[in-house]
């Protein structure tokens, strides 16, 4: 860089713009080559892609059988991810998934100790159905997700970069399940509603999935690619109008903070993480859809994703049969005006 900064901003801009430019062309390559494998579930397809491009995890709530894992092992080979994959159990141990200390012995009878690292060292991780395991070890993995390391015997091991878990959750209320505590709900920064397959995709299924060959997806980008699109969406400028839009729409979701249907049908609202979760996934949905600005468009249809799973409703509201969507609906109703 020069001591002449006054032409640095115009240049900048067009840098930032052919960089903006090269991630839509690379982000469309990497939609076109997931829906060769994963048919219809375009929002699902696109909320996940969205949490992993804003640099987050997301939480995949839908019934089993609907092809969650299918679209994370699909989802790592197109993004070229390191991916592993564990499936939560009640008698999983947290070193199950960080990994254990061993005991060498060499020749001469020395012993050390030697850490062999758990499948939570992968930059994609899939955690099946993970409110089946105990409290202690869902907890061992959200604290991964939370601090990118691993702390066994006092030292300490980074995971890798990228590092993204993508967890899956079974809706329905199962004998056996702990739900996970809101505090750590709160670490996933979208939370994907899997429903089932519209008719046209579900025959598409039926069709392509039961003979002698399955489509295969094809790697398109590699890890530090992906760093680097991570990197420019949080370079994205944001308008102001975007901003004001982020912030009252969270506050409105609050108890206590002058919206009346909220007062009436929310018992806690959702955090400034969740400020910070809709400015990373809008500017990661334009570039998904081809724009190079997030608009209020975005904030809107991010709404659900982002604040479902970080707020609850009174056991009254509960009562009346309303659920947490409809209340952000209302919300959002309320946004656009």
């Amino acid at each position: 860089m020069g001591m002449n900064t006054t032409t640095e901003p115009a240049l900048d801009e067009k840098s930032v713009i052919a960089a903006a430019e090269k991630a839509l062309a690379d982000i469309a390559d990497i939609r076109k080559e997931v829906s060769k494998v994963i048919f219809g579930q375009e929002k699902v397809v696109e909320s996940t892609l969205l949490a992993i491009l804003s640099g987050g995890h997301a939480l995949l709530v839908g019934v089993p059988g609907l092809a969650k894992t299918k679209l994370v092992t699909t989802l790592g080979t197109v993004l070229g991810l390191q991916a592993n994959r564990i499936q939560f159990t009640p008698d999983l141990m947290p070193s199950d998934i960080l990994g254990t200390e061993v005991m060498d012995q060499d020749d001469t009878g020395r012993r050390s100790f030697r850490f062999v690292k758990g499948p939570v060292f992968a930059q994609l991780l899939m955690a099946d159905e993970i409110n089946r395991a105990s409290p202690r070890t869902q907890s061992a993995l959200l604290q991964s997700m939370q601090e990118y390391h691993v702390t066994i015997a006092g030292l300490r091991y980074d995971l890798p970069a990228p590092f993204h878990v993508l967890a899956t959750q079974n809706p329905l209320e199962q004998e056996g399940t702990y739900p996970l505590p809101e505090a750590q709900l709160d670490r996933f920064l979208l939370q994907v509603d899997v429903g089932y397959p519209e008719l046209a995709a579900e025959r598409q299924i039926l069709l392509e999935t039961t003979g002698m060959s399955d489509q295969q997806a094809a790697a398109v980008i590699d890890p530090a690619r992906l760093l680097e699109i991570q990197k420019l969406i949080r370079q994205m400028p944001v308008s102001d109008s975007v901003v004001d839009a982020i912030l009252s729409l969270v506050r409105s979701a609050r108890p206590g903070h002058g919206n009346v249907e909220t007062d009436k049908h929310v018992a806690w609202g959702p955090g400034p993480r969740a400020g910070q979760s809709l400015m990373l996934s809008a500017r990661a949905r334009a570039l998904y859809q081809g724009r190079l600005a997030p608009s209020l468009d975005d904030v809107h249809a991010l709404a659900e994703p982002v604040l479902e799973h970080r707020m609850a409703l009174t056991f009254a509201a509960r009562a009346e049969g309303m659920s947490v969507r409809d209340v952000i609906s209302g919300l959002v109703k309320q946004a656009r005006g």
